[in-house]
């Protein structure tokens, strides 16, 4: 296929490089996007994106043909309108709560350069020539980055190093991770292996009594903290010193760190404060203390703001915003709509075809959005505009999702795919009795390399929630899906279980490209 140049710009947009993470600011986007656009070109996938662009772009002339058929009349309605619901949501603006959001630090990669000294220093991955799952900060350097196939990321960093997932490793550093969690929040809301909301509310309030005692932490890694108790001279200490910063890889060479550096007598603790980035603080220390790796966090009034402030001083960072009206708008005032969780690049081009970039310029146009888009959507955009969010977190039967997904290489053995469908059901099975609930449908999805999807079902008689019931199941609607392309393989590339609550169900969700 031979593109115009508005054909190259549209597809230029969706597989350009988007540098919204942590460690890719500053990066030659010219450059960069022009090794993905030629390393993609020709394949299924540079195809169905041109497509996808295409209805995108179809959207937004339907959109400004909408725009020039409101009148000044509709206008001032729609405005009368966005102002009534304004004040109800100011007047139950609340911020009182103390709501954060923890993100480990390229956790895979993390783990594996943890394990691995000798790729601390070399731009690596996690994943597969298919796809990848992270990227160390190196890597991210040369644009490199989560969700991007290995091949392409190869042209961008021929050194690159792929290391494969090793899954059953990394729930167990996040097992311990989420121990510490626990101290703070019983009910915190796990997001994925490497994330999670808590509401620290509680906790606050009893911190602000505990006597200094409650609030010291030793150096506790197992190697470094029997050498400090054994060491009495600085000559000795230094040589600990030197040994504890082998086992805390360095993601980043200017990464800001929000804890102190210890040094002398005073390395063998810290005594942390009263207040919410204190115990933040203390938090992210322990959990590097345990497991020698780092993680950023984000303090704010409710989810929304508290996950965008996580990613503000990433890595080994954290950042708050006070419970303060003027400081929330403060900060969403200049803030990319593209850097609210949910406003993926879609929802970014059509807004930015209205002039509208950053969350000033969404409340700017909020009466215009309104007659533009669904009820659902502009509402969701005025919370946005507003710094409003999820300040009651999704607890035990209120939990409305569930899910984990594995990418990968090309999997074509039957044997390979059931084992994996297993493992999937299993963590399915754990998530579902940690939060006392059960299931009654299995689903199975599947994608083929047309990018066309289509969905199998099963309902059991009663509801389940351990992992041979689950797989039974799962296992029955798989074998049907091997079977039906039969004597070729299956061609398997990301599987994923996925759990919805509000009506019971549980789905096992495997997409599939053959």
């Amino acid at each position: 296929m031979i593109l115009g140049r508005k054909h190259f710009t549209d597809l230029l947009s969706r597989i350009a490089l988007n540098d919204n993470k942590a460690g890719m600011e500053g990066l030659d986007r010219d450059k960069i996007n022009k090794i993905i656009l030629e390393t993609s070109k020709g394949s299924r996938f540079y195809e169905n994106e041109l497509k996808k662009e295409q209805q995108v772009n179809q959207r937004i002339e339907k959109m400004m043909e909408q725009k020039a058929r409101i009148t000044k009349e509709m206008m001032k309605q729609a405005q009368a309108e966005v102002d009534k619901l304004t004040c109800e949501l100011e007047r139950s603006r609340e911020l009182g709560r103390v709501i954060v959001h923890v993100d480990m630090d390229a956790f895979y990669a993390a783990v594996e350069m943890r394990d691995c000294p000798e790729l601390k220093d070399k731009p690596m991955a996690v994943g597969s020539m298919s796809m990848l799952s992270t990227s160390n900060y190196h890597a991210r350097r040369f644009g490199v980055r989560a969700a991007m196939p290995g091949f392409i990321a190869k042209k961008l960093c021929p050194n690159l190093v792929i290391v494969p997932t090793n899954f059953d490793k990394y729930r167990a550093v996040s097992a311990q991770v989420r121990e510490i969690f626990s101290e703070y929040d019983p009910h915190f809301m796990p997001m994925s292996l490497d994330e999670a909301y808590l509401d620290l509310t509680e906790h606050m309030e009893q911190r602000k009594h505990w006597p200094e005692t409650m609030r010291t932490y030793y150096i506790c890694d197992a190697k470094t903290g029997a050498l400090l108790k054994k060491l009495e001279n600085d000559a000795d200490r230094s040589t600990a010193d030197a040994e504890k910063d082998e086992l805390s890889p360095v993601l980043f060479e200017d990464s800001p760190s929000s804890s102190p550096s210890l040094s002398g007598a005073d390395r063998k603790a810290e005594v942390f404060g009263t207040s919410a980035e204190e115990a933040v603080r203390e938090m992210r220390f322990r959990i590097q203390q345990k497991t020698s790796l780092t993680a950023s966090a984000g303090i704010a009034p409710n989810m929304m703001l508290a996950k965008v402030c996580s990613d503000k001083n990433k890595p080994n960072g954290q950042y708050r915003i006070p419970p303060e009206r003027q400081a929330v708008m403060e900060f969403i005032k200049d803030l990319p709509v593209r850097k609210v969780s949910g406003v993926g690049k879609v929802t970014e081009k059509m807004l930015a075809a209205l002039g509208i970039v950053n969350c000033d310029q969404l409340g700017q146009q909020m009466a215009l959005l309104s007659l533009l888009f669904s009820g659902t959507s502009w509402h969701n955009f005025l919370h946005i505009s507003l710094g409003l969010g999820s300040t009651c977190m999704e607890r035990d039967s209120e939990r409305k999702s569930m899910s984990t997904e594995r990418t990968f290489g090309e999997m074509s053995d039957a044997e390979e795919q059931y084992s994996l469908c297993r493992d999937l059901c299993h963590d399915l099975a754990q998530d579902l009795q940690r939060e006392g609930l059960k299931g009654k449908t299995v689903t199975l999805k599947l994608k083929n390399v047309k990018f066309e999807v289509k969905s199998r079902a099963f309902t059991v008689q009663y509801a389940v929630c351990t992992e041979e019931e689950i797989f039974a199941a799962a296992k029955d609607l798989l074998k049907v899906e091997i079977d039906s392309v039969s004597p070729q393989p299956l061609k398997l590339r990301l599987m994923g279980t996925y759990y919805i609550t509000s009506h019971l169900i549980a789905k096992v969700f495997i997409h599939f490209f053959f």
